[in-house]
């Protein structure tokens, strides 16, 4: 089957407009069991921030009711780690919380850790879709690179599965209500087969913290060219030894129109569309005529 892909006019005007409920686009190819129905759905979420953090717990709430949820989660904090996998301890998997109502796994691994043992060995049955976050802060920019809600997507992406990153943008005072009521839009036009996800492509979507009314729409985004800048504060630890503090400010580089950055100042909810190939393909064609020999 031909793949295809919806270009918007100057990659501004925006896949549709979420907070006027408008209809979606076709963005792909769709893949995976029970797409365009709601019952036989199955989920699979996780995140960076811990089983125990809120952005999970709404992401649950999210999506109950269109389908099955399943919860494979760190046990703990784990943000900024990336891709990183357990090779050098066993992992732990517990059910969470210890008492009461059942709510998923804690993992004492990295969120692709949790998403690759949750496949293979804590679901029941494999998921159609999987859901990271939502996270407490962004992950637009270079921090795509370091977070580990937008790895956790690339693992389901690396095992075949469908997956969407959700972070929405502030560390404090969350609006869980924006970014829920954004999750369950997009999830079910994905069910009803109105958007579309592609068999090599995420999305990394990033959500403004402000009042569902004041949300402007949806833009397909570029990832904005960026970087930290770190300072270390010196400092000692209990036993007396030399230990360092970073701290990092983001600095955008370069055109910041049509980025994730500027979609996100201007009130609007950014969509990339996250690839695994890392491979620059005009620098390879650039390299055939000038080649380092052997």
């Amino acid at each position: 089957m031909a793949e295809t892909w919806c270009e918007t006019e100057g990659n501004a005007n925006v896949l549709h407009n979420l907070a006027n409920g408008a209809g979606g686009v076709r963005m792909g190819l769709a893949w995976g069991r029970g797409w365009g129905h709601h019952g036989g759905m199955k989920f699979l979420l996780t995140n960076d921030d811990g089983i125990a953090a809120e952005g999970i717990r709404v992401l649950a709430d999210a999506v109950r009711g269109l389908g099955d949820v399943e919860v494979v989660a760190p046990d703990g904090e784990r943000s900024a780690i990336a891709q990183a996998i357990t090779l050098d301890r066993p992992l732990y998997a517990e059910p969470w919380p210890e008492k009461g109502a059942a709510f998923g796994w804690a993992v004492s691994g990295t969120p692709a850790d949790c998403v690759k043992i949750g496949v293979r060995k804590l679901l029941p049955s494999p998921p159609d879709l999987v859901l990271s976050g939502i996270n407490l802060g962004p992950n637009a920019g270079i921090s795509v690179l370091y977070s580990g809600t937008v790895s956790a997507a690339s693992e389901a992406l690396i095992l075949g599965y469908p997956a969407i990153a959700f972070s929405l943008t502030t560390f404090e005072g969350p609006i869980w209500d924006t970014a829920a009521r954004v999750v369950r839009r997009v999830v079910e036009q994905l069910l009803r087969g109105e958007v579309r996800l592609t068999p090599d492509t995420l999305w990394n979507v990033n959500i403004p913290n402000v009042p569902w009314e004041q949300l402007k729409g949806i833009q397909l985004a570029r990832m904005g060219e960026s970087r930290f800048v770190e300072t270390y504060t010196e400092m000692r630890d209990a036993q007396g030894r030399k230990c360092y503090s970073m701290k990092g400010d983001l600095v955008e580089l370069g055109d910041p129109d049509g980025t994730d950055l500027q979609a996100l100042r201007e009130g609007y909810v950014a969509l990339t569309p996250v690839r695994l190939d890392r491979t620059h393909h005009a620098a390879m064609a650039a390299l055939r005529g000038n080649m380092p020999t052997l």
